[in-house]
């Protein structure tokens, strides 16, 4: 349990947790944009999460999309959607969720055509 709290104490590694909490699946080059960090600080930091059994990864095609472990323990996702309510509306978080919902050409998203 020590871990995940650990996990959680990192600023990038929750940054990352509650995008991918928020999204449901992102791949890293949407964290790297939100994030505006280096892919290879990202993939460390995902590694951990990984690590600790709070994500997963699969891969689509050259894309390596990461979600949340489905079987992660109800007391673990109920500490994130607390941090998540808590932190949401805080810089950096917000900022991260903004720059993820402008992200261009942003993978595995469809996005409608308003015609104005």
């Amino acid at each position: 349990m020590n871990d995940f709290f650990k996990v959680l104490s990192d600023e990038t590694r929750l940054r990352c947790l509650i995008l991918i909490f928020e999204n449901h699946e992102v791949c890293v080059c949407e964290l790297i944009h939100a994030l505006a960090l280096p892919q290879s600080k990202i993939s460390r930091h995902l590694s951990l999460i990984k690590l600790n059994g709070l994500i997963n990864q699969r891969r689509e095609g050259q894309w390596v999309l990461y979600s949340i472990n489905p079987n992660m323990s109800k007391f673990k996702i109920n500490i994130i959607k607390a941090t998540i309510d808590e932190l949401k509306n805080t810089i950096p978080f917000k900022n991260d969720r903004k720059k993820l919902i402008n992200m261009i050409n942003r993978p595995f998203i469809e996005r409608e055509v308003k015609n104005v």
